[in-house]
């Protein structure tokens, strides 16, 4: 994207406006907003649309500011239906999971309202909760566990809302619910299809016995699949279970040997937990050879971009030329070297 040249006295004033604040880290960062806040002005943009950008600025601060301090802990979201009351077996599924997690060192972050939400927030705790909720003119108000805490943060839009749910966390469990449910559910299966997010599991947590989650796979495998929107398998990347311990399993489970990824030119370097032998690494190119774009799956040592950023250097990496049409199976590959012999016990 080619940034639009501002007269240099007001490039100079907006400098001078950085160093009376004492601004000196990402400056340039924080420079470009300044300078897209005032081309919108330039532009006579809608004072609609202004008061939107605004106040989506100023509530991804506000939740920026919320998660800060807890940079470092893992977090789980849970989603699921407001409206479950607290006799639902769901209510007592949802608070017996964030009960389990939290037990493990996990926060637990919820969208701050009643119902399942409630739930979840409940089993975590208060020191181990986190709200995003939603201002809403009937229904949603925060949950009595959060309300008034400084661990929770309220939005005005749920696109807000849905960004700050999503981006914190590094794993997903969703209960049944409405259409808020689903379309949360949906975002996370989006994002990880099209690779716009790092991969992270995805629980979807039914009361025991119940089939809610099991007919939507029904109509994703007899009405999406066949018709070739969606690809076979893309379900697959989501584990139905009615059960609590499962549930939490997955959640940890994904973590067990796989860390993090990071893209260094069109190389993918996976960072791991456990380095794996060369037995190990010919098994995944036998089994994984259709992701790469050519070459093999290779150990490597931390790139200069790591190197330069000190990201993680201690952990063994393993290198390959992923095809960008694969990316969205990147789910798989981890699964298998979570599963070798060499990663560290659960």
């Amino acid at each position: 994207m080619t940034e639009e040249p501002l007269p240099e006295s007001l490039s100079t004033e907006i400098n001078a406006v950085l160093d009376e604040a004492g601004i000196k880290t990402d400056r340039r960062l924080v420079m470009r907003m300044m300078r897209t806040a005032v081309l919108l002005g330039e532009d006579g943009t809608d004072r609609l649309d202004l008061k939107i950008a605004s106040a989506a600025l100023a509530e991804m601060r506000d939740a920026f500011r919320l998660f800060a301090p807890f940079d470092g802990v893992p977090k789980v979201t849970v989603f699921g239906s407001a409206r479950t009351r607290q006799d639902d077996p769901l209510y007592v599924q949802a608070r017996k999971v964030a009960e389990a997690l939290a037990a493990d060192g996990w926060m637990v972050v919820t969208g701050a309202g009643p119902g399942i939400m409630q739930a979840a927030a409940e089993g975590a705790g208060p020191a181990l909760s986190l709200g995003v909720s939603i201002r809403l003119p009937f229904e949603e108000k925060a949950n009595s566990l959060v309300a008034g805490s400084d661990h929770v943060v309220a939005m005005k839009y749920f696109f807000t809302r849905k960004l700050m749910l999503i981006k914190e966390s590094i794993g997903f469990i969703c209960l049944p619910g409405g259409f808020g449910t689903l379309d949360e559910m949906f975002e996370l299966l989006t994002l990880q299809q099209t690779g716009k997010a790092e991969p992270t599991p995805i629980v979807l947590l039914d009361e025991p016995g119940g089939t809610f989650w099991n007919g939507l796979k029904r109509f994703i495998d007899e009405d999406l699949a066949p018709t070739g929107v969606i690809s076979e398998g893309d379900f697959d990347r989501v584990v139905i279970t009615d059960s609590v311990e499962s549930a939490a399993a997955v959640i940890a489970g994904f973590w067990r040997n796989y860390d993090s990824l990071r893209w260094v030119g069109d190389t993918l370097v996976l960072r791991l937990r456990a380095e794996p032998t060369d037995s190990e690494i010919e098994q995944l190119n036998e089994r994984f050879a259709g992701m790469l774009a050519g070459g093999r799956i290779e150990r490597t040592a931390p790139r200069s971009p790591e190197v330069a950023d000190d990201d993680v250097l201690h952990l063994p990496r393993l290198a390959l030329h992923l095809d960008q049409r694969q990316v969205g199976n990147l789910f798989r590959l981890i699964g298998a070297i979570n599963s070798l012999d060499s990663a560290p016990a659960l």
